[in-house]
């Protein structure tokens, strides 16, 4: 059994690891932090969680989380990159939800979140926490950066086309849709009842932190340039998000069913549909899988990928736990059985 801490465990992707590791078979939470609720019992904030997590709220300066086997880090972007280094040095590994770990350009992280880096020593140490396609580096990481949630829809979603050199590189495009619970839990005029309800829209059109994610994941497959033209959308809904990305095939006589299949036939959170399918958000709500079919409009040569999956899960929290069985050697399932909730 392994000691696990959350630094920051009162937002959405804190409470959605409690979720998941309270009945996790191989790991205990021991600590989770919050500045704020110090003091105050998890399940009072979150009366979900009764008669599952025993636990009180306390100060990361006082929660020993350097005394725990694993740390995850559920914070805002800037918050673990402080933090980080010492929590390595006592021997715990790290897995950050947020930001920090994940762009290997400093001027890019910059441009986009901001802030100069704090631990630019640690960025070329920290692995981008794909599974599915990084796996072999996972296991053997000590700080694990979470993939964003649209990054790793997108992502899934066009990797075996770019894999197999199918499409042209440089005229991708992902439209993707999330619902409100992508903007965390901190009080947001634009994610306000009377905002969001009845409502869609696109937004940061001009250019989205995870544009740079998502360009960087996918040039570490091809090797070279790519052109991707990202723009996200919110939904009047709670949870998922749903990416229909579109790509121009290089030659005509390809089986894509096949080769999404053979690309995912051994990774449990990757599901490929029948051919035609149309999978939704509903289908993967609370649980660890990302839904992919793929469609040739009219038979020509511009495929269609639509890609599925629970921001709060497999875009967030899911795939941290599932992160963490990997660098630990557990069952990759291990805490991630629960099924999508319908309806």
């Amino acid at each position: 059994m392994i000691r696990v801490s959350i630094v920051g465990g009162t937002g959405y992707t804190g409470v959605e690891l409690l979720r998941l590791l309270a009945l996790h078979p191989e790991a205990e939470v021991v600590a989770v932090t919050s500045r704020s609720e110090a003091g105050r019992r998890v399940d009072d904030l979150f009366p979900s969680l009764r008669g599952i997590v025993d636990l009180e709220y306390t100060d990361p300066a006082s929660s020993g989380a350097g005394d725990c086997d694993v740390c995850f880090f559920a914070t805002p972007n800037g918050t673990a990159m402080h933090q980080a280094a010492e929590l390595l040095d006592a021997g715990t590994r790290v897995v950050d939800l947020a930001a920090d770990f994940r762009l290997k350009d400093l001027d890019v992280w910059q441009k986009w979140y901001g802030m100069p880096h704090a631990a630019p020593q640690l960025l070329e140490e920290a692995v981008y926490g794909l599974p599915e396609l990084n796996r072999p580096a996972i296991r053997e990481a000590r700080l694990v950066a979470n993939p964003g949630c649209y990054p790793t829809a997108v992502l899934l979603g066009f990797l075996p086309l770019l894999e197999g050199d199918l499409v042209e590189p440089d005229g991708l495009i992902a439209d993707a849709k999330s619902g409100v619970s992508g903007a965390g839990r901190k009080a947001a005029i634009a994610t306000q009842l009377c905002e969001a309800g009845d409502n869609f829209k696109a937004y940061a059109v001009a250019g989205h932190r995870h544009q740079a994610e998502i360009v960087q994941g996918l040039r570490s497959v091809t090797g070279h340039g790519i052109g991707v033209t990202f723009v996200p959308h919110l939904v009047p809904m709670l949870r998922g998000i749903h990416a229909t990305l579109y790509a121009r095939l290089k030659h005509a006589d390809v089986d894509l069913q096949d080769v999404y299949e053979r690309r995912y036939r051994e990774e449990p959170f990757v599901d490929v549909m029948p051919p035609g399918s149309h999978p939704d958000t509903r289908s993967v709500r609370g649980a660890n899988m990302c839904r992919i079919a793929w469609h040739r409009p009219g038979g020509g040569n511009t495929v269609v990928v639509l890609s599925v999956e629970d921001n709060l899960v497999k875009g967030a929290a899911g795939q941290a736990v599932q992160n963490m069985n990997i660098m630990f050697g557990f069952d990759e399932r291990a805490g991630l059985a629960p099924v999508a909730l319908v309806p």
